[in-house]
């Protein structure tokens, strides 16, 4: 673990903390293997949810556009996203437990497309949420034209990729690209509450849901009732499931243990 990046581990949540504060969270990289490679190991430590947020007064500014040495961004940028950008989009959206992202400050650029990649999004009241690209002449990235496309509809995302304007914690809420808008300084805390529930939950099906949904938007109807029997079966043979028959039948709350 470098000092770009923090790992805490609370019971079953690991919490991922990035912590270039005097970059605004700036993302290198460096700093991107860094978290697709702890996000695999907590998932293989047993983590059962996870949280990303970031330190300071900035979820992040989005790529660091003055880093040199080995992370300096390539003069071909395509093969930057493809070695580190993409991989960790993959991985986030793979993830095989559900993920939170507490946004305690401005989510700009690609660090909007890492925010955004979380199951749900709680956010300060004064955040804030920036397609910045077309503002320096890039196209959006990180996964964040499908998931704003996904999110808003086709007329917004063009509005807010073509613009390159603010948009707050509220709005973003109220166009049903986040989940949650919590009073400032209470981000954290709120995706670590939920984190802690998702923790004791039913975690195999938890993560065969986010797949689902996944799913979903790209898919058919016909194609997303297939899937959902599939992972019904998968499901249906777990040791969570069978204890939430049990304690129906015992009139008391399942302990469920993620298998």
């Amino acid at each position: 673990m470098s000092d770009s990046l923090r790992i805490e581990r609370e019971g079953d949540v690991a919490i991922f903390t990035l912590s270039r504060e005097d970059r605004l969270n700036a993302l290198t990289p460096g700093l991107l293997v860094e978290l697709r490679e702890g996000l695999e190991a907590a998932v293989a430590d047993g983590a059962r949810a996870l949280v990303l947020t970031g330190a300071g007064r900035a979820f992040s500014s989005g790529a660091d556009l003055q880093a040199d040495g080995v992370d300096a961004l390539s003069p071909d940028l395509g093969e930057t996203l493809a070695s580190s950008y993409n991989p960790l989009a993959r991985t986030l959206a793979e993830l095989p437990v559900p993920l939170v992202a507490a946004v305690n400050g401005p989510a700009v650029g690609a660090g909007m497309g890492f925010a955004l990649a979380g199951d749900i999004v709680v956010a300060d009241r004064s955040a804030y949420f920036l397609l910045a690209f077309a503002n320096i002449g890039l196209v959006p990235d990180a996964g964040a034209t499908w998931m704003v496309a996904s999110s808003v509809g086709r007329a917004r995302a063009m509005e807010m990729a073509l613009l390159g304007e603010k948009i707050s914690a509220e709005a973003a809420q109220a166009m049903g690209l986040i989940a949650r808008v919590v009073d400032d300084g209470t981000a954290l805390a709120e995706a670590k509450a939920i984190a802690a529930r998702l923790a004791a939950g039913p975690s195999l099906a938890l993560g065969l849901i986010r797949k689902q949904v996944l799913h979903a938007l790209d898919n058919s109807f016909a194609a997303s009732l297939e899937l959902e029997a599939a992972h019904q079966t998968k499901a249906g043979f777990t040791d969570d499931f069978q204890e939430a028959v049990t304690a129906f039948r015992e009139k008391r709350k399942p302990e469920f243990k993620g298998r």
